[in-house]
């Protein structure tokens, strides 16, 4: 299995919106975003200038229902 690359949250939001993520709500430092088709839903910590942790990055990646490869190509 291949390394989550490492990005922040902004990018994350960027590729969860180009595959049909809606921004739903906020809370303090963690946004939820939901995909209407599916019901599918990601929370992003959203924590600046930071790198997404790789555990964390796999998990919504997982949640996103795409693998790391396919995730990739989006980037």
């Amino acid at each position: 299995m291949p390394k989550p690359p490492a990005i922040r949250a902004r990018e994350l939001v960027r590729v969860a919106e180009s595959v049909g993520f809606i921004f739903d709500r906020q809370r303090e430092s963690h946004a939820v975003y939901y995909r209407r088709a599916d019901h599918r839903r990601i929370v992003i910590p959203m924590h600046g200038a930071k790198d997404l942790k790789p555990g964390t990055l796999r998990s919504i990646i997982q949640d996103m229902g795409m693998t790391i490869e396919e995730f990739n190509t989006r980037l």
